[in-house]
C-alpha cells in the first residue's frame, strides 16, 4: 500500500476510540491523530521508493513474496542490519515511525510458536502463525503491540490481583461465535503505541508466568474494531497548529498516540490465537520480543540523534559560529555524534553476532549488544538534549511567541535585532531555534525522554539481561588461568571440570559473544546470499546481502 492507501484502509474499520473526552467518528480523519498517521504512512510510501527498496522491502522466505521490511521475519545478519538501517531511515524523518513494533512482535511470536511445536512434537502452532503472517504481509497491515498490562498491585502476581482485569486473561475457552471456535478475553493493556490507528492488536504477556497464572498467559491477534474492545487514547504530537502561527514545527507533523486498551469479553477465533495457557513459554516470548525491540529501538533513536546533530549544526551556523573553529562547540558536537553512533554501533554488533533461533531458525540479535545499545540510548537521551541546548544557546526557549512574527508593530524590529550570522536570514535562525525547542525543550522533548528511558523496558531490565547473558565466567577463567590456578604438580594446566554450582562462572561462552564462538567471515552466521542459499535453502532471502 501507499500512505494514502493506508489511510483509506483505516476507514474500513469502526473501532470504539476516545480522545480528549469524546468519541472519535473516523480515526483516519481525526485531527488529534494526524501526526501519528503521518508517521505510519511514511513507512508505506518509503517502501514504494526505488532508492529505498533494498532497505524497506524484503523477500519473505516462506512465501517468496516481496513484503515491507517492517513485517518481515529476519533470516540472516543481513536482515537485521537492513532492518536497523531501515528504522533509522524512517525515524530520521518522523522521529518515531512506530510501525517497527509490528516487526519485533511477529519475529518473537514466530520463535515462540516453533518452540511450543518442538515441545509438543507438532507443527500446528507454526502453521497457524505462518497463515497469520502471510495474511498480514499480503494485506500490508500495521499491528499494534498490546503487551504492557495495567498490572495493578506491582507486588502481586497476575493471579493474586484483587481486580483480575489488571491483566488481560482468558475468561472462556471453547467459545463459539458464528460457527467459529475460539477464546474470550478480558482485561486491560496500557501504553499501547499507536493504538487508535492500527489495523490489529497483538496481545502478548508482559512478564514470566507461573502455573497459577495460566489464564493470563495468552497471545493472540485482535482486529482494532473487535466487539468489546475500547481504546482510550491521547493525541499524537501537537496536531492542528499551522506553520504560520505555531511553534511545533516538528510535532505538528509527526507524533505518536498511545492508548489504554480495555478488553471486555472479546472473542478471538482460534486461527488468531498463538497460545492460550502455555504459561511456561511466556517468559521466552517476553525475552524474544524485548531483545528484538531493544535492537530496533537503537535504529529509531539513532534517527532522532541525526535530527539533533543536524539541527545543532544549523543553529551554530545561524549564531555565527563554525564548530570546526570553536573548540567548546566542536567538543559538544563530537560528544553528540559519539553518543549516537556508539549505541548504533551496538546495534550493528548485535546484528553481526546474531545467531539462528534454535527452534524457528530465524535470526536473533545478540542480547548483550542489544541491551547495551538500548541502555546507552535510554540513559544518554538526557545528555543528547543537554548538548543540543548547549550548542543552540538560550534563544530556543526565550524567543517571543510565533505570533510576533506577523505583528506589524514588532516583526520588523525583531528580524533586525535577532539576526546573527549575516549569511543566515532571521527567519531561518528562528525556525531552527523553534525546531530544537520542539524536539528537546517542549512537550515533545519530554515525551522523547520518557519513551527513550522506559520504552522497551526499564534500564533495570536491560542491566539484568546484560548481566544474565554476558560470559563473565569465561573472563573469570581467563584470569584464573593467568594466575596459574589449577596447575598440576608437573607444571601442566589441570583441566578441572567446570563446576555448574559455582555462580560466578555460570555464564561461559567459547567466543566473544555467541554461543558457538566467533566465526570467520563467510561462515553461516555472517554470509552473503549465495552461501546462505546453499546453507539454508528453505529459509534463504534472495536479494539481500551483508
Amino acid at each position: 500500500m501507499s500512505g494514502a492507501d493506508y489511510r483509506e484502509s483505516l476507514r474500513r474499520y469502526s473501532p470504539r476510540v476516545f480522545v480528549d473526552g469524546r468519541r472519535v467518528a473516523s480515526v483516519a480523519d481525526e485531527r488529534a491523530f494526524q501526526p501519528g498517521l503521518n508517521a505510519i504512512a511514511l513507512t508505506y510510501d518509503y517502501a514504494l521508493k526505488p532508492e529505498y527498496a533494498r532497505l524497506m522491502t524484503a523477500v519473505q522466505h516462506t512465501s517468496g513474496k516481496v513484503v515491507n521490511r517492517l513485517s518481515h521475519i529476519d533470516m540472516s545478519s543481513a536482515d537485521l542490519l537492513n532492518k536497523l538501517e531501515a528504522v533509522r531511515l524512517v525515524c530520521q524523518e518522523t522521529g518515531c515511525a512506530q510501525r517497527y513494533l509490528t516487526h519485533d512482535a511477529l519475529n518473537a511470536i514466530g520463535q515462540v510458536s516453533a518452540r511450543i511445536d518442538d515441545a509438543r512434537g507438532t507443527t500446528e502452532n507454526t502453521a497457524r502463525f505462518l497463515n497469520y503472517l502471510h495474511r498480514v504481509q499480503d494485506q500490508d497491515l500495521t499491528l499494534g503491540v498490546a503487551m504492557t498490562d495495567a498490572k495493578g498491585d506491582r507486588s502481586r502476581r497476575p493471579f493474586e490481583q484483587n481486580n483480575p482485569d489488571s491483566y488481560v486473561h482468558i475468561v472462556e475457552r471453547n467459545a463459539v461465535r458464528n460457527g467459529r471456535r475460539g477464546i474470550v478475553i478480558s482485561g486491560t493493556k496500557a501504553i499501547v503505541t499507536g493504538a487508535p490507528y492500527m489495523h490489529e492488536l497483538l496481545v502478548m504477556p508482559c512478564r514470566n508466568m507461573g502455573i497459577e497464572d495460566a489464564d493470563f498467559a495468552v497471545c493472540c491477534a485482535v482486529p482494532i474494531d473487535a466487539p468489546g474492545l475500547t481504546i482510550v487514547a491521547r493525541p499524537a504530537g501537537r496536531p492542528g497548529e499551522t506553520l504560520e502561527h505555531g511553534d511545533a514545527l516538528f510535532s505538528r507533523k509527526y507524533g505518536q498516540s498511545t492508548g489504554v486498551c480495555i478488553f471486555e469479553r472479546v472473542f478471538v477465533p482460534m486461527d488468531d490465537v498463538f497460545y492460550d495457557g502455555e504459561w511456561e513459554h511466556s517468559g521466552h516470548l517476553t525475552y524474544s520480543y524485548a531483545t528484538h525491540h531493544r535492537h530496533t529501538c537503537i535504529g529509531a533513536r539513532a534517527g532522532f540523534g541525526d535530527l539533533l546533530i543536524g539541527a545543532g549544526a544549523l543553529m551554530c551556523e545561524a549564531n555565527g559560529f563554525d564548530p570546526g573553529k570553536e573548540t567548546h562547540l566542536r567538543e559538544q558536537m563530537v560528544e553528540l555524534i559519539t553518543i549516537t553512533e556508539s549505541f548504533f554501533a551496538c546495534g550493528v554488533a548485535a546484528s553481526v553476532y546474531a545467531k539462528p533461533d534454535e527452534h524457528s531458525h530465524s535470526f536473533m540479535p545478540d542480547p548483550v549488544f542489544s541491551n547495551i545499545g538500548k541502555l546507552l540510548l535510554a540513559t544518554k537521551i538526557y545528555d543528547m538534549h543537554r548538548i543540543a541546548h548547549y550548542v543552540s544557546g538560550g534563544l530556543i526557549v526565550t524567543l517571543p511567541g510565533p505570533d510576533e512574527d506577523h505583528n506589524p508593530e514588532t516583526a520588523a524590529k525583531l528580524s533586525d535585532v535577532l539576526r546573527a550570522n549575516p549569511d543566515v536570514p532571521y527567519e531561518q535562525r528562528i525556525q531552527t531555534a523553534r525546531f530544537i525547542e520542539d524536539l528537546t525543550a517542549g512537550y515533545q522533548g519530554g515525551w522523547y525522554s520518557v519513551i527513550s528511558l522506559h520504552g522497551g523496558g526499564s534500564p533495570a531490565a536491560m542491566k539484568q539481561e546484560i548481566y544474565r547473558n554476558y560470559p563473565i565466567g569465561s573472563k573469570v577463567e581467563l584470569v584464573e588461568r593467568l594466575l596459574q590456578r589449577g596447575v598440576a604438580a608437573d607444571g601442566t594446566p589441570a583441566a578441572a571440570p567446570h563446576d555448574p554450582a559455582r555462580a560466578i562462572t555460570r555464564n561461559r561462552q567459547p567466543g566473544k559473544c555467541c554461543d558457538t564462538g566467533c566465526t570467520v567471515p563467510g561462515a553461516p552466521v555472517m554470509v552473503d546470499l549465495p552461501t546462505l542459499e546453499q546453507t539454508l535453502p528453505s529459509r534463504s532471502e534472495p536479494g539481500s546481502t551483508l
